[in-house]
């Protein structure tokens, strides 16, 4: 992946009021949010249940030009590659663990036109990736156990954002889980550039200022 990396922001909506989704997804963006990250569970790779193509379909047919990427906690992510993005999504993120045959994943998010993320879930050594980095635009890694909003933030997380940004230098690299102004100096030290935060910005009382700070100090970390 040719280019310097730069910081990005974004909003996981799930702590978001989702009855309202698209009016605070459009907030959000106004306060200068890069992109929006959006939660899909299935109830089986992780506890919880959310929401699924249909919903990012509508949520596409209000907010036309912002980045979608979802982040797929599903069992078998292979089967919503076509609906996903059929419904609009830019970047479909889904976790290694589940999958018996990463590349291929990979490969056929391509062929439907997204590009690719790969998530690690904290117990899952960050070599992994070896296997299929040429094939990805994206590793994330998970900052807390998948599942849930609102836990605490893992430190011992960042020996792999620094592992990955040492030996691939120019790669994004994504971290979700308990991210907000009080850890994301840890985060942008580590080498982090794609910031995932949800209730830290969400429950703000400005939002645009709490996306901003946090911005700020990825990219000047990335500069040091």
């Amino acid at each position: 992946m040719p280019g310097k990396v730069t910081a990005k922001v974004g909003p996981s909506i799930l702590s978001a009021d989702l009855s309202n989704l698209s009016n605070e997804s459009q907030r959000l963006l106004d306060s200068g949010a890069d992109y929006l990250h959006l939660d899909v569970m299935d109830g089986n790779f992780v506890p919880n249940l959310t929401f699924g193509h249909p919903l990012v379909k509508c949520l596409r047919s209000k907010i036309k030009d912002a980045f979608f990427e979802t982040h797929m906690m599903v069992n078998e992510p292979e089967q919503w590659i076509k609906s996903m993005a059929d419904a609009g999504v830019d970047q479909y993120t889904f976790h290694v663990e589940p999958v018996k045959d990463v590349p291929s994943v990979c490969r056929k998010i391509h062929e439907a036109g997204m590009k690719v993320g790969v998530a690690l879930k904290p117990g899952t050594p960050v070599d992994v990736v070896t296997e299929y980095i040429d094939l990805a635009d994206l590793v994330l890694i998970m900052t807390v156990e998948p599942g849930f909003g609102g836990q605490k933030f893992m430190d011992s997380m960042m020996s792999k954002v620094s592992w990955l940004r040492q030996n691939y230098p120019n790669l994004d690299i994504e971290v979700d889980g308990g991210v907000g102004p009080s850890t994301i100096n840890a985060c942008a030290e580590a080498g982090a550039n794609m910031i995932v935060s949800g209730t830290a910005i969400i429950n703000s009382s400005d939002p645009a200022k709490v996306i901003k700070d946090l911005r700020c100090t990825v990219n000047n970390a990335l500069e040091k």
